[in-house]
């Protein structure tokens, strides 16, 4: 089966064709060299003897050469074209073997380190990837499912209640006021979503300018001030006045409202919430630190996923996709997020690459 699909192959027929090349050579070479020997043998022998013996015996080495060569290149065009023919073969198994059992399949490595190994190795990190997306895709469509289901079991009892009892102007405004509200929660899902999906698409980059990244968070902490009043928080501002940085302006307004408004609600009542913007030899850095419940180690590397949340947040307001959106701008941007202990409490910071020089900030 090998062998036929080997000699039936297109490798198989480039190696024919570069051997024929070279055979074509070899030939010329041959008959350089055996015309130039008979030339040589009769210019010296002349007459005298009989040089015919010499000329069958050159001959013969010259067909035994030729022969050698021909088999030689043949059995050597099969060997390679059958090892890049097997290898392709296993690529193409283990691709059958995906696309009917799933994505735990995987090329199998030879530890030949040559090129059709880092071939496999690709691909299979391509599978990783892929495997890891599908999964966050199965995670995502889980918890929309189990986050819509509330709301809309909600609307739906409201609804079949209205519709069994008579008529009343103040408990169908109520109803309906209360409908639009789980209504706007889902729009506002759904819009999140989909604004994180145009953020990790880098559909906003042409909007990339120089900025200063103390100015929004100052807006930012501006805005949310009544917020933090109502629940007796200290919002500060504290840092450099000038922190340059290259990017989308509303964006970065909203992952910095987004780490505020985190802030606020899950700190400690009472508490201090500080919003620090300063220059720093890695480039610019924006930390954001509250004295709250903080979040547990283990669970730091999934608490930027969408919909997730922390068991002490299930019943605080949200949908779990804020710090998804702050993941995705941080991305964009090329800047790094970094948590830590504030003890108590939680510190988020944003480090951002290097600001290029010459540019005026806006």
């Amino acid at each position: 089966m090998l062998l036929a699909k080997t000699l039936r192959s297109s490798t198989f027929r480039l190696a024919l064709i570069a051997i024929a090349i070279f055979g074509l050579i070899v030939a010329a070479v041959m008959a350089y060299v055996y015309f130039g020997t008979l030339a040589y043998v009769r210019s010296r022998v002349g007459d005298i003897g009989d040089h015919s013996g010499f000329i069958a015996m050159i001959e013969l080495a010259m067909i035994a050469v030729a022969a050698l060569l021909v088999v030689l290149a043949g059995l050597a065009a099969v060997l390679v074209t059958r090892r890049t023919v097997g290898r392709i073969e296993e690529i193409n198994a283990t691709s059958r073997a995906i696309m009917l059992a799933g994505l735990d399949q995987r090329i199998p490595l030879r530890g030949s380190h040559d090129e059709w190994d880092r071939v496999a190795e690709n691909l299979n990190q391509m599978l990783d990837r892929i495997e890891t997306l599908m999964g966050e895709v199965k995670q995502v469509s889980d918890n929309v499912a189990h986050d819509l289901r509330t709301p809309l079991t909600r609307m739906r009892g409201r609804l079949e209640k209205a519709y069994h009892t008579p008529r009343n102007g103040e408990t169908d405004a109520a109803l309906i006021g209360d409908t639009i509200a789980d209504l706007d929660s889902v729009l506002g899902m759904f819009a999140s979503i989909t604004r994180i999906s145009e953020i990790e698409t880098r559909a906003r980059r042409s909007a990339f300018r120089a900025l200063n990244l103390a100015e929004i968070a100052g807006e930012v902490a501006e805005l949310y001030d009544a917020a933090a009043e109502q629940v007796a928080t200290r919002l500060s501002l504290d840092g450099d006045r000038e922190v340059a940085v290259t990017g989308d302006r509303d964006l970065l307004f909203d992952a910095i409202a987004n780490l505020v408004d985190n802030a606020i609600k899950h700190g400690r009542a009472g508490g201090r919430v500080t919003v620090t913007c300063r220059n720093a030899s890695e480039g610019a850095m924006i930390v954001i630190a509250d004295d709250g419940p903080g979040v547990p180690t283990e669970q730091r590397d999934h608490v930027f996923k969408r919909f997730y949340r922390l068991e002490q947040s299930r019943y605080t307001p949200g949908n779990g996709l804020g710090l998804s959106l702050v993941a995705a701008v941080a991305r964009l941007h090329g800047a790094e997020i970094v948590l830590h202990d504030n003890a108590p409490g939680l510190t988020v910071q944003l480090i951002f690459p290097p600001h290029r020089p010459g540019t005026q900030l806006a």
